[in-house]
């Protein structure tokens, strides 16, 4: 781009391949992110709450994913709109840092059903065509000439909205007690979390799977939870209600050898990562057998390298060995009649975690090998699932108790990693409310109360900035809207129901009863959120707000 002037000496400016380009300015710029940023919550919409439904997405290679989880949504998405892959993005930050909560920010964005009175157009200026539904939400915040509301003093509204949300929502949080004997306060927020997940039908199970796999990981004094610890694994067949939480490590691995012992009662476990075989040159070399004589040299010397390994890891004490590295039929053979089982080919997170677990020391070569480096376990067995070649090795009662493994079971493959998301999603409200114990209410009533408190804040705001306050009261109650609509209400009737209420009563526990449990109360239906959650949910979106209204021009390189 180059600034350059006329014979008038007017400025003006020359793109570089301009006519291999594309450009949006002002108020089309705006419009069109608008529409690209509604298009999105319009997708993710129907996904909200415990009546949401699911979104089937099929990849370029045929893979099929059904879920109705917002992050993997988007995840999986192919969006060309920039503003979309900005949403993608906010999705992404908010499953990093929070781990649910990734339909409900897209919805705060981008969505709010009533219009704000516009600027009235000059005599002179012919009436603008009527504004298509679907855009009405957002396009009240345009900039002039369609609102004549500058572009900046909307962003400082929103802002001024939001940090009014963030202390309403101090405001209205209970805090919730728990310890290791008393979970029900966690039980019961996983449950809100799993509520609108396939699992639904076994939420007592995966609630307390997920709450238990947690505190298992979790230090409560210093609020920290380390999911390295946990691991989840899945085998098809079977159920979904027998999917349970192991407190050890679970390996898709078999014994390397039918006749070596399928259960190990107090193992010791030598982890290596040293392949069973005899040394190689570091050179490149080339060995020339003539005779049977030589080859059986060879051989008889392979074979007393491997009985060497194996003297090594049996003067260590071990009685099990895990591999890194996959070993030929001789050395089983050897192992199998040195009474030694052994596992191989297991992956490097999968040993490491062994290591955690056992407290034992990974090897990288057989002469460092000793007794102090050994795991320890309780118990080593293989478990047969369904037909005979279908195994598992299951590393249980191990010294560090902190290291569980959750085995997930189901049909098919995909829903075994929807049913993964699910508990992961769960397994993170459930850290968030360890690390703050505070929570609020669902069910729309959080962002009810949070709107109520922003209309009432504008009434006193003289500047123009009222307007946008106002927009912003009226996107929160997007969500309210949306778990009505999922559940088969009307919208508008039961938003204005819900907030009559909330207002007459002074009680912002009321919310949208999804379920049908004849109580708008959401402490008496325990629909618990984590309030940083929320707070995460309503900062994330504003800046995004605040950062697409300062884009007026868009320049976008084609090719020839």
């Amino acid at each position: 781009m180059s600034l350059v002037f006329d014979e008038f000496g007017r400025p003006f400016v020359i793109i570089r391949d301009q006519e291999n380009k594309q450009r949006l300015t002002g108020v089309d710029a705006i419009k069109s992110h608008i529409l690209a940023a509604k298009t999105v919550a319009n997708i993710m919409r129907s996904s909200l709450g415990p009546r949401g439904l699911d979104k089937i997405m099929v990849s370029a290679d045929g893979d099929v994913t059904v879920t109705n989880d917002g992050a993997t949504i988007l995840q999986r998405m192919e969006v060309e709109h920039q503003i979309a892959k900005l949403l993608v993005q906010l999705s992404k930050s908010q499953d990093d840092e929070i781990g649910d909560g990734t339909t409900g920010v897209h919805l705060c964005l981008t969505d709010s059903p009533f219009p704000l009175p516009p600027r009235p157009p000059p005599p002179s200026t012919p009436p603008p065509p009527p504004t298509p539904l679907s855009l009405r939400p957002l396009i009240r915040t345009l900039p002039p000439p369609d609102r004549g509301l500058h572009p900046i003093r909307i962003a400082d509204g929103f802002e001024r909205a939001c940090q009014i949300a963030i202390k309403r929502l101090d405001e209205i949080a209970d805090t919730v007690e728990f310890s290791n004997d008393n979970i029900e306060p966690l039980l019961k927020t996983a449950s809100t979390s799993l509520g609108s997940k396939i699992v639904s039908k076994f939420l007592p199970l995966y609630a307390d799977i997920a709450v238990r796999a947690v505190l298992s990981v979790a230090d409560l004094e210093r609020k920290d939870v380390d999911f390295d610890l946990i691991k989840m694994t899945g085998k098809v067949g079977g159920s979904m209600e027998d999917t349970r939480l192991v407190h050890g490590v679970v390996l898709d691995k078999e014994i390397s050898h039918p006749q070596m012992d399928k259960e190990i009662t107090d193992a010791k476990i030598s982890i290596l990562t040293c392949p069973f075989e005899p040394p190689k040159p570091k050179t490149k070399h080339k060995l020339d057998i003539s005779s049977v004589a030589e080859y059986e040299k060879l051989q008889e010397y392979e074979r007393k390298v491997f009985e060497d390994m194996i003297l090594r890891v049996k003067e260590s004490g071990s009685n099990l060995v895990v591999c890194q590295w996959g070993f030929d039929d001789e050395a089983n053979h050897l192992l199998m009649l040195h009474d030694l089982p052994a596992i191989r080919w297991v992956g490097g997170p999968e040993l490491e975690l062994i290591a955690i677990a056992t407290n034992g020391r990974i090897v990288p070569r057989f002469e460092e090998l000793s007794e102090g480096k050994l795991g320890h376990a309780g118990r080593v067995r293989e478990v047969t699932f369904g037909t005979s070649k279908d195994r598992m090795i299951f590393i249980e009662n191990c010294e560090n108790s902190r290291a569980v493994t959750v085995l997930v079971r189901g049909g098919n493959a995909m829903l075994i990693e929807e049913i993964k998301r699910s508990l992961h999603d769960a397994m993170c409200v459930t850290r968030n409310l360890i690390r703050d114990n505070r929570i609020v209410y669902g069910g729309g009533s959080a962002e009810i109360a949070c709107s109520i408190a922003i209309s009432a804040e504008a009434d006193s705001v003289p500047s123009i900035e009222q307007y946008a306050m106002r927009a912003y009261a009226a996107a929160l109650d997007a969500v309210p809207m949306a778990l009505a609509e999922n559940s088969g209400f009307s919208p508008i009737d039961e938003l204005t129901s819900v907030k009559a209420a909330q207002i007459a009563e002074g009680n912002s526990r009321l919310g949208v009863d999804a379920n049908d449990k004849g109580t708008n109360d959401m402490r008496e239906q325990y629909v618990f959120d984590p309030l940083i959650s929320k707070k995460q949910q309503l900062l994330l979106a504003t800046q995004l707000v605040k950062m697409i209204l300062k884009i007026d021009d868009v320049i976008i390189s084609g090719s020839q």
